[in-house]
């Protein structure tokens, strides 16, 4: 078996991604089988951390433009990403691995509030962590999270999951002559303006010269595949 290229990642999944087919909400055989797919990669021997999104129960800074507050729309946008991860906690430990959720909002009722010297200790019990709640403040995205978590952990990149095999000079869903990048750096990333993650985490993450991988979630193993080299994504660093 190829040994993973990685030591200790974290995989940022869309709350968009959870929905699977549906429009909204939860689809719990697509969220059993990125389970699978987190379990399958962690038992390459790496440590783990995910960080999911909230956006198929609802978006903060859409719900924003419907009068709230931002900072009010972005508090309960974290709380879906925390609903998020109960059930993908849940799923992972279905699939045979051990996984805690931890929130930067804390909810002690619920879940562990994130503590850095406290998710460290969960990786080196070998335990997946689900990181929820985002970065706990407004107008940060979880893109953000997912950067600022990795640095925290001391990763050695970010796994992008969406639902193209990397980052494309155009949308390959609408333009045939779209190509695919094999690897650019931060500053192209921010000067060419690619949405693939928001500026504050490209800042971040060039920062702290973390790498960021873009792959398609949709083929089974797709995690795995990655940690070792193999098959399609754009890296980004």
């Amino acid at each position: 078996m190829t040994k993973p290229n990685y030591r200790r990642v974290v995989v940022k999944l869309s709350g968009e991604a959870l929905s699977g087919p549906e429009k909204f909400g939860i689809h719990q055989p697509t969220i059993d089988r990125f389970a699978a797919d987190l379990v399958a990669a962690h038992a390459l021997g790496i440590g783990l951390g995910v960080v999911v999104g909230g956006g198929n129960v609802l978006r903060g800074a859409q719900i924003a433009e419907n009068g709230l507050s931002r900072p009010t729309a972005d508090a309960m946008g974290m709380l879906a990403t925390v609903m998020n991860a109960l059930v993908l906690e849940t799923a992972i430990e279905r699939a045979g691995a051990s996984a805690r959720t931890m929130s930067a909002l804390s909810m002690p009722q619920v879940c562990e509030t994130y503590e850095r010297q406290r998710a460290l200790r969960h990786l080196e019990d070998n335990r997946v962590i689900v990181f929820a709640g985002g970065t706990g403040n407004p107008y940060f995205t979880t893109d953000t999270t997912a950067v600022l978590r990795a640095a925290e952990m001391g990763c050695d990149a970010v796994l992008k999951a969406t639902d193209v095999d990397g980052v494309y000079t155009a949308d390959p869903k609408r333009d045939a002559t779209a190509r695919r990048y094999q690897k650019l750096d931060h500053q192209e990333a921010l000067d060419k303006h690619l949405k693939i993650m928001d500026a504050t985490a490209f800042a971040l993450a060039q920062e702290n010269r973390m790498p960021i991988i873009v792959f398609s979630i949709l083929e089974q193993g797709a995690i795995a595949s990655v940690l070792r080299g193999n098959g399609q994504f754009t890296i980004v660093g």
